[in-house]
């Protein structure tokens, strides 16, 4: 008998602490007549990086350090479809030396149980080098608020 194995479920929309308005285009509809899945996937960095730069923490054309992903997952609940708007919850899991784990719920306009969610992994390197950094003290403060248990 195989071992019962947990099953991702819909959140909430109080298990994230930032939403950011993710307007849907005519393009993202694939011919099912829903979004395709890899535009969930520029959602999740779109939401990301619109956080960053709007809190001052990454500036994305001369910055010293720059976030790389090495790990990104979604897991799938509802459809949403073009002209929706979604909603893009953002909290943040793990804030390591070099590395965030950012968790993101993808939520139809007011829906209260998240369309989609998922995470991606920032490993934080020199711009140049691509070597890891220490996170810096801006980008560590504009994570802060974010942590999914503080």
């Amino acid at each position: 008998m195989r071992p019962m194995t947990h099953r991702p479920q819909p959140e909430p929309r109080q298990a994230y602490r930032h939403f950011s308005p993710v307007p849907t285009r005519w393009m993202d509809n694939d011919a099912y007549g829903h979004v395709n899945n890899v535009v969930y996937y520029s959602w999740f960095d779109t939401a990301v990086n619109r956080y960053l730069i709007e809190a001052g923490a990454l500036d994305i054309h001369a910055g010293a350090v720059i976030g790389l992903v090495i790990e990104t997952r979604c897991n799938y609940f509802a459809s949403l479809a073009f002209p929706q708007l979604v909603e893009a919850g953002l909290r943040v899991a793990h804030l390591g030396r070099s590395s965030v784990r950012y968790e993101v719920g993808l939520f139809a306009e007011g829906a209260p149980e998240s369309a989609a969610g998922g995470h991606f992994v920032h490993v934080y390197v020199d711009r140049v080098t691509r070597r890891p950094v220490e996170l810096p003290g801006a980008l560590r403060a504009a994570l802060q608020p974010l942590m999914a248990h503080p």
